[in-house]
């Protein structure tokens, strides 16, 4: 995740590190794309773990998203 901002309710941090995240999943698709199109295991290999690390961050803002919405019905 990201570096928390104490300032920040869990809804905000959750947003911005879901955004974070989709965005670096789609910047690993595409280097794990080009990889694959180039024949380079290497670049293919790092692409998929940009995309996986993306896919964490993204459902961890989630997560943020909704402990917060569940604190604020209380």
């Amino acid at each position: 995740m990201s570096n928390y901002d104490k300032d920040k309710d869990l809804r905000t941090q959750g947003a911005e590190d879901t955004l974070k995240g989709k965005l670096e999943e789609a910047k690993g698709k595409v280097q794990k794309n080009v990889g694959k199109a180039t024949g380079n295991h290497e670049m293919e290999a790092k692409g998929k773990a940009h995309e996986m690390g993306g896919k964490v961050q993204s459902k961890g803002g989630d997560v943020e998203r909704k402990v917060d919405d569940t604190l604020r019905r209380d």
